[in-house]
């Protein structure tokens, strides 16, 4: 494999900006979902930025994606906002029901987003991050296609289903942690593939039901596993409930029947959760909270870090970042 290259952080907006617009994009839906691409690079999210382009742009050709889409949004409570992202992009959505959305929690002391028929392959981290910007606590999950299995079973019936939580540090970077309900993500899963790299015992099972930790095993026709056994399992049902189960949208094993199979993301739904410490708490809710953590980051051993503080470390630097070089071959031919 030839050597890796390196893009400064507008390249790469530049580059997936141009690709979705010529893949049929509007300017409005590129340049959010660039933004988003860009970000993931900077704070070192490899698995969420430009990996993901080429299914993006799979599924603008072929038409899964309205690539003109402006979510309608609807009060349906004070506390309740649903939001119909027209089979557009997840970003857009954020976009326009964030700002909403801390309003909401603001006044009320918390507030749920439900957002409909939106496509979501991004991380999480940059909703409930956006949620802390607001002085906010945010949590955030959604479900995809199956590729997990239940703890005892050797088919995928789970997405990944990740869960991400912000707390917000007013004048501090934010806590912030985004997980996957699976050992691991499937893009890192993929990424590792494509590397050569193996991954940990648990990680998933081959096509025979067998435990492996040769990704591409796991990739061509094996399933994840859940972190952590049954734990992990309860709360991927958990996430399958919160973003099919009770805003009405699709299961993962259903998107998988309902999806045309053009290796892009699919159609789904996502849960949204805001709540206000300024208005929940009794008192001094910033300065407890500042003690916790100070307590928390103050503990002997070593390499113990806030969650999140990777990501903010990451973003200071405006050094180019290191891109596959076959990755990005496959963008430049798309």
């Amino acid at each position: 494999m030839s050597e890796n290259e390196y893009l400064t952080l507008d390249e790469i907006y530049e580059l997936a900006f141009e690709k979705l617009i010529n893949a049929g994009a509007d300017e409005h839906n590129a340049s959010i979902l660039s933004k988003t691409i860009k970000h993931a690079e900077r704070d070192g999210s490899i698995s969420h930025g430009l990996f993901r382009l080429p299914a993006y742009i799979n599924s603008l050709k072929s038409g899964k994606i309205n690539p003109t889409a402006r979510p309608e949004l609807s009060h349906i409570t004070p506390s309740l906002i649903r939001v119909d992202a027209q089979s557009g992009l997840a970003p857009t959505a954020h976009a326009l029901v964030i700002p909403e959305l801390a309003k909401a929690a603001q006044t009320n002391g918390v507030a749920v987003a439900a957002i409909n028929r939106c496509v979501h392959m991004a991380a999480l981290w940059p909703e409930v991050e956006a949620i802390a910007d607001h002085n906010l606590a945010g949590l955030a999950c959604t479900n995809y296609l199956p590729f997990v299995a239940p703890v005892g079973a050797t088919k995928a019936f789970f997405g990944t289903n990740p869960i991400a939580f912000a707390w917000p540090r007013p004048g501090k970077n934010h806590v912030v942690y985004d997980m996957a309900t699976a050992a691991m993500a499937m893009g890192e899963v993929q990424v590792a593939a494509r590397d050569g790299h193996e991954v940990p015992e648990g990680t998933g099972l081959d096509a025979t039901g067998q435990l492996t930790k040769d990704p591409k095993k796991i990739v061509d026709g094996g399933v994840l596993l859940p972190f952590g056994g049954h734990k992990g399992y309860g709360l991927s049902l958990m996430v399958e409930l919160l973003t099919a189960g009770l805003i009405g949208e699709t299961f993962s094993d259903e998107t998988k029947d309902k999806d045309i199979g053009d290796g892009g993301p699919p159609i789904g739904g996502q849960f949204l959760l805001a709540l206000s410490p300024e208005v929940i708490a009794i008192d001094n809710w910033q300065e407890h909270c500042d003690e916790f953590f100070n307590r928390l980051s103050g503990l002997p051993g070593k390499d113990l870090r806030l969650p999140g503080e990777r990501r903010y470390k990451n973003r200071l630097s405006n050094e180019p970042r290191e891109i596959n070089s076959d990755l990005l071959k496959t963008i430049k031919d798309l």
